[in-house]
């Protein structure tokens, strides 16, 4: 009888954990749908006011106000970004109000991989934290870093001058 039970119990909460990573996948699809049909009300509003997104360039380090100005003409031309999901990996804890996740995307940009941080609300799961990198093949690593050497050079003085 205890075997059952434990048994129960694991099967229960497997079905549990299960249906927190579909309510999460359903929240980051809706969220990349939104970009992609431009509708910025869904897009922000699957967001914590107090989220955080990194984008490809070093100096995109949004707070969310921040990028919902930066990102309202992209969709107010009707056009934001579209990134189709390719393989995603969803992390959480029992019982924590956070989760995270990794993901592969195809994008304008080629693949891309994104990873984050959702935090469980009043109103259900909301991105708070969101970095999106440029995924470079390691054989490119050399011909890319000689690309943005320069660049790279001139933020790196820049920031280095502000901490002094």
């Amino acid at each position: 009888m205890k075997k059952q039970t434990i048994l129960l119990f694991v099967l229960i909460c497997n079905i549990c954990w299960a249906q927190q990573s579909k309510e999460i996948d359903i929240v980051l699809e809706k969220w990349h749908k939104a970009a992609a049909q431009a509708d910025f009300d869904s897009y922000f509003g699957t967001m914590t006011t107090d989220a955080i997104f990194i984008g490809t360039d070093p100096t995109e380090n949004w707070a969310y106000d921040d990028f919902k100005a930066f990102a309202k003409p992209y969709f107010d031309k009707g056009k934001a970004w579209s990134f189709s999901t390719l393989e995603r990996n969803i992390f959480y804890k029992k019982g924590n109000t956070f989760a995270w996740f990794d993901e592969l995307l195809d994008t304008q940009m080629g693949i891309c991989r994104g990873s984050g941080v959702l935090e469980i609300t009043s109103e259900g799961w909301k991105i708070k934290h969101y970095v999106l990198s440029i995924a470079i093949p390691n054989e490119n690593v050399k011909e890319i870093t000689a690309l943005k050497k320069d660049f790279d050079t001139s933020l790196m003085n820049k920031i280095k001058a502000q901490k002094n």
